[in-house]
């Protein structure tokens, strides 16, 4: 499929997809986001497809925020609907796919484009990157996610601090905090990006996307995680991966779960 946009490469069991507006630093706008939906939703129901890797067209940008022409003159409602229908359609899509999402931050992921990251499974930061929900100083707050998934991630108190100072954090910092699970030079981020998307295809599928519903459980209101987790841990024991892994355990050989 043709987008406008966005860039779709598939790399063997990997999928990459790059946000392509260079000339506004990757910002997020509706036809975009729309875009990612389609690219994601086709993905996550490829059987050829094990992981995504998101990432920024160009050095300088990841995203570099969402596009504020578009929605400068909202009123009260429309702004509600705005953030409502951009986590339904993207932010949360992406939380609870069921295949691993990994984001390759290069340069700049500020606003909506930090919201994106943090809603992959996995965030991997160029040395250069920079960080930060700086909505407040638009008279705004973080409305894709941002004040739920950064205090999940950095604890309370440093939540507070980015979105309160609406200041940048650079890819170190966001490291020691635990924003982002690794940090590497610029030109090593698509390799280092693929080394770990690689580390996950060695293993099931089918239990990969149980540990993501568990994982994910333990974060929502209402919902009792080890319920959840007992529930997928005996699912798995009816799936032909499970029968692989066990089989190839006993044997002393590598399982072969995506033949």
């Amino acid at each position: 499929m043709a987008y406008n946009n966005i860039i779709a490469e598939q790399k063997g069991q990997i999928l990459w997809i790059t946000i392509n507006r260079p000339s506004q630093l990757n910002a997020l706008n509706k036809e975009t986001i729309q875009e990612l939906r389609l690219a994601l939703d086709a993905a996550n129901n490829d059987s050829k497809i094990g992981v995504v890797i998101l990432t920024g067209s160009g050095e300088k940008s990841f995203v570099a925020g969402a596009d504020i022409k578009e929605f400068a003159d909202f009123d009260t409602a429309q702004g509600k609907e705005l953030a409502a229908k951009g986590q339904a359609l993207l932010f949360d899509f992406i939380e609870n796919m069921s295949k691993p999402v990994i984001a390759a931050v290069n340069g700049f992921a500020l606003g909506g484009g930090l919201e994106l990251a943090m809603s992959c499974h996995i965030r991997i930061a160029s040395s250069n990157a920079k960080m930060g929900l700086p909505e407040v100083s638009l008279g705004l707050i973080p409305g894709y996610g941002g004040t739920q998934r950064l205090p999940q991630l950095v604890g309370r108190g440093k939540a507070n601090e980015m979105v309160f100072t609406a200041g940048m954090i650079p890819a170190e910092e966001a490291l020691k905090w635990g924003l982002v699970n690794d940090v590497c030079a610029l030109e090593e981020l698509h390799a280092t990006a693929e080394k770990m998307a690689n580390k996950i295809l060695n293993n099931s599928a089918t239990a990969i996307a149980s540990a993501i519903a568990s994982v994910n459980a333990n974060f929502k209101s209402g919902v009792n995680g080890f319920e959840v987790e007992i529930a997928e841990f005996g699912a798995c024991f009816g799936t032909a991966d499970f029968t692989e892994g066990t089989t190839a355990f006993i044997e002393k050989r590598k399982p072969n779960f995506r033949a």
